[in-house]
C-alpha cells in the first residue's frame, strides 16, 4: 500500500474519536473576528485586486487598498465599540510607520495584536530559508519594540508558507499560528527540534478577501454566510468544542454597503454572547494548551 506524501507536522485524528472538552464558563464554541491590518509597497509587489491588475503603478488597485487604513477600518473600529466585541488585529508591521496611530487605537481597546509578516505586497512562502529567517526576525524585532514582547501568533501574508515557516516561527518563539485551516479545533504540529506550535483554526471560509474578490460574493450573501456558519456551529458545538473565526480587511468589509451588512451578521452574533466564548485567538491558545497539552 501507498500513501501520499505528507507534512509529517500532525496525524490523521478523526473528530468522532477526540476527547470532549470544555472553552472557560462550560461553553462549547469559541468565536473570534480577525482584522487584518496591511500595507503595500507602491509601484511593486503583490496586493488583492477590486479589478484586473494594471502595470505599475496600479493606482486604482493600491488607492483602494489605502482607503481601508484611511477610512474603513476607523469606521468598523466604530461598529466594534457598539457591539463590545473584542478582536484580534493582524497587522504587518511596516504599519507601525506607514499608519501612525492606527495599530495603537487597538492596542487601546484591549485588542490582541497578530503578527501579519512585514508587508502584503511580499510572500513568504517563495523565498529561501535565510531570506525568509530575516523577514520573520525584522518583523518581530518591530513588535517587540513597539508592544513591548513579542505576540504569541502569526499569519503568513497571503497565507503564504514555506515547507520551514513552521519550525522558524517556533525558532523565533512564537507559540501559535493562524495559517493552516484544516480543522475546526487547535491542532499540535510537530517543529524540526523536536518541540511543537499550535495550529489555531482561522477560517479560509468566512473570509472575505477570497469570498468577495475571487468569488464575487455580495454582501448580503457574506453577511448571510457568516450568519449560517455561526448557526451550524453553535448547534454541532453540543457535540464537540470548536473554535469560528471570522477573518475581515478593512479595504473589503469596511465599505459601507458591505459594513451595513457585515454588522447585521455581528449583532446576530452578538445576541448569543451568552451561549459562545466571544474571544480572541491567543486565549483560545491558551486554553487549549491548559485542557489538551498534546
Amino acid at each position: 500500500m501507498t500513501s501520499t506524501r505528507d507534512h509529517d507536522r500532525y496525524p490523521y485524528c478523526a473528530l468522532p474519536g477526540r476527547p470532549v472538552f470544555d472553552w472557560p464558563n462550560g461553553k462549547r464554541l469559541a468565536v473570534y473576528v480577525a482584522l487584518n491590518i496591511e500595507t503595500f509597497s507602491f509601484g511593486e509587489g503583490d496586493g488583492a485586486a477590486l479589478a484586473p491588475k494594471q502595470q505599475h503603478p496600479d493606482i486604482l488597485n493600491h488607492a483602494w487598498r489605502e482607503w481601508g487604513n484611511r477610512i474603513g477600518v476607523w469606521r468598523m473600529r466604530d461598529a466594534f465599540d457598539a457591539l463590545d466585541m473584542p478582536l484580534a488585529l493582524l497587522p504587518n508591521s511596516c504599519v507601525y510607520e506607514d499608519c501612525p496611530g492606527l495599530i495603537e487605537a487597538f492596542r487601546e481597546r484591549g485588542d490582541e495584536i497578530v503578527a501579519h509578516g512585514r508587508t502584503n505586497a511580499e510572500r513568504q512562502g517563495v523565498m529561501e530559508e535565510d531570506a525568509e529567517r530575516a523577514l520573520i526576525g525584522e518583523a518581530s524585532a518591530i513588535f517587540r519594540e513597539r508592544e513591548g514582547a513579542l505576540p504569541a501568533g502569526w499569519l503568513a501574508p497571503w497565507i503564504s508558507q514555506s515547507e520551514v515557516s513552521i519550525d522558524l516561527l517556533k525558532e523565533e518563539g512564537y507559540t501559535y499560528l493562524l495559517d493552516w485551516c484544516h480543522d475546526d479545533q487547535p491542532t499540535w504540529m510537530a517543529t524540526r527540534d523536536g518541540g511543537r506550535i499550535l495550529s489555531v483554526p482561522y477560517s479560509h471560509e468566512i473570509n472575505d478577501i477570497p469570498a468577495i474578490t475571487a468569488r464575487y460574493t455580495g454582501a448580503e450573501e457574506f453577511s448571510e454566510m457568516i450568519v449560517a456558519q455561526f448557526d451550524e456551529m453553535l448547534e454541532v458545538s453540543r457535540q464537540a468544542p470548536a473554535v469560528m473565526s471570522i477573518a475581515l480587511h478593512p479595504y473589503i468589509s469596511g465599505q459601507p454597503f458591505r459594513l451595513r451588512a457585515l454588522k447585521r451578521a455581528l449583532k446576530h452574533i452578538a445576541r448569543h454572547r451568552d451561549e459562545i466564548w466571544l474571544t480572541r485567538p491567543g486565549e483560545i491558545a491558551k486554553a487549549f494548551a491548559s485542557n489538551e497539552p498534546g
